[in-house]
């Protein structure tokens, strides 16, 4: 049997509060930097032996691997921002 793509998705993310939209945003960009620098380690963006793009490749593979990594935060990512949007939110309201 097969079964689409969309079965495999998270639930959606609530959507945060308006005055903590800019945390949610940097945690959400904080993940795809990470993302961004497994893919590298992964070999993501490393130009290839045979029928490499040249030096064009090279200059921008960079910008494809940001690309995939911010895809995969889209999607849902590893639900890291999400557990750095609630620690620093917690953070937040704790008097200093």
């Amino acid at each position: 049997m097969l079964t689409s793509a969309a079965a495999f998705r998270p639930d959606p993310i609530t959507k945060p509060a308006p005055h903590q939209e800019k945390l949610h945003e940097a945690s959400r960009a904080l993940e795809a930097s990470f993302l961004a620098e497994m893919l590298k380690s992964a070999g993501f963006g490393k130009a290839r032996d045979t029928f490499g793009g040249g030096t064009g490749e090279d200059q921008f593979s960079s910008f494809l691997v940001r690309e995939y990594a911010d895809r995969i935060v889209d999607s849902g990512g590893l639900g890291l921002a999400e557990s750095l949007f609630e620690a620093l939110k917690e953070r937040q309201n704790v008097p200093v």
